[in-house]
């Protein structure tokens, strides 16, 4: 399989995904949007990945390229390729599929606890750890399944369409490397000095004091990354 990358800012790139996806014998390539690039046609792709971005859907402030970014979803949701979205791309994707994205009560930033809702179609534990770096939130699409909630956030991703569409708001994803770069580039709109919003933020300290959790991780997204793809008919691609 070929998968594109759609990218929303220089510095939060694909991370682990790029790596899951070479090692499992697929290819890839990498659609930078903030820098003006058209976003690929479908049949140049088997699937996309929507990445984070600092941007907001809850705003004013959303770029003009989120027009064009839109278009090129809605015609991949209808499409039966897979699609999948982390963060902002979860929000799109959400957005998408006529669910609300709003601004959330908390902004959660760190290590946090998530607990899988009890319809949750995701092969994961019933408890795990994953990275947050989002202010925004989503509500469940018409005819999605809920990933499960963390205190902060009662929805921390979807599966739609018997999970060919997942949109996830935990960073899964995330090597030391790549939260290093979300942290360097979290936005104004974040506001986590502002009426107690510090409650669900942790400091670099905190969040980088134990390397093990990023390799924890990986195993959740093996499976994700797994059950997703397994989801789509081989002759749909």
């Amino acid at each position: 399989m070929h998968i594109y990358f759609l990218q929303h800012d220089a510095n939060i790139g694909p991370a682990r995904f790029a790596d899951w996806l070479i090692g499992m014998g697929h290819s890839h390539n990498s659609c930078h949007l903030y820098a003006g690039e058209a976003p690929p046609r479908l049949d140049d792709c088997d699937g996309l990945i929507v990445l984070d971005g600092p941007m907001s859907l809850a705003g004013n402030d959303s770029p003009s390229w989120f027009r064009r970014e839109k278009k090129l979803l809605t015609r991949a949701l209808k499409s039966g390729k897979p699609v999948l979205g982390i963060g902002l791309g979860a929000q799109l994707i959400a957005d998408g599929l006529g669910a609300i994205v709003s601004r959330g009560t908390y902004t959660e930033i760190g290590w946090h606890p998530v607990t899988l809702a009890p319809d949750s179609p995701f092969d994961l534990p019933e408890h795990f750890e994953a990275l947050m770096w989002h202010r925004d939130i989503f509500g469940l699409p018409d005819g999605a399944l809920p990933l499960g909630s963390s205190s902060a956030s009662p929805l921390q991703g979807f599966a739609w369409d018997a999970g060919r569409v997942i949109g996830l708001q935990c960073h899964l994803e995330a090597t030391s490397d790549s939260a290093r770069a979300l942290l360097d580039q979290t936005p104004a709109h974040f506001d986590t000095q502002a009426n107690g919003q510090q409650r669900y933020v942790q400091d670099r300290s905190a969040i980088f004091a134990d390397p093990r959790r990023f390799d924890r991780q990986a195993s959740l997204l093996d499976r994700v990354l797994l059950q997703w793809l397994r989801s789509v008919p081989s002759q749909a691609l």
